[in-house]
């Protein structure tokens, strides 16, 4: 079972921020958020722990897991280029993203799910048809990206409806029946 956990609060996240590569770490409600998870997945022994080399993924990782994760840059944040930390409201956005028109460095939504895509891919391989538990920690972006990869890339493109709150987790299988 793959377990797909969004890092626990920033005050970036609680202040409406984007938040990217400039991100900050967890907040006290954050750390609060992946000891919860821990107590939630406390049963669990996980054979692979993966994160984005994010401060406030691998924070979450290893108070979830109780182990340092093995980092990894495809599951980085979405690069938000000049639009990261700016509030969401005075943020020009061309759908889910920043406008690329506006800010400079904004990754492309394609490369972004190829990374993400290409991580899993290889993943499926490593584990190839093993009974495993397998933790992934990222943001909103990349577990949305998680999901549609086991979902599918809605028609509208939005893959953050596939993500989850802060400090909270989807589960998903390679046979791609299990999803939660």
């Amino acid at each position: 079972m793959i377990y797909v956990i969004r890092h626990g609060e920033t005050d970036w996240n609680r202040e409406g921020r984007l938040q990217g590569r400039n991100g900050l770490p967890l907040n006290s409600r954050g750390v609060d958020q992946a000891k919860e998870l821990n107590s939630v997945l406390e049963n669990i022994k996980f054979e692979y722990v993966y994160s984005s080399p994010q401060e406030r993924a691998v924070q979450t990782a290893v108070i979830t897991a109780g182990i340092s994760p093995v980092i990894d840059e495809r599951l980085n944040v979405f690069d938000l280029g000049e639009a990261d930390g700016l509030r969401k409201e005075e943020a020009v956005m061309r759908g889910m993203l920043p406008d690329c028109t506006v800010y400079k460095g904004v990754e492309a939504e394609d490369a972004f799910i190829a990374r993400v895509f290409d991580f899993l891919s290889e993943l499926e391989k490593t584990v190839n048809d093993h009974d495993c538990n397998i933790l992934i920690s990222g943001h909103r972006c990349t577990t949305g990206g998680i999901g549609a990869f086991f979902i599918g890339i809605p028609e509208d493109r939005n893959i953050l409806q596939y993500s989850s709150d802060n400090g909270k987790f989807k589960t998903y299988s390679f046979d791609r029946a299990v999803f939660a």
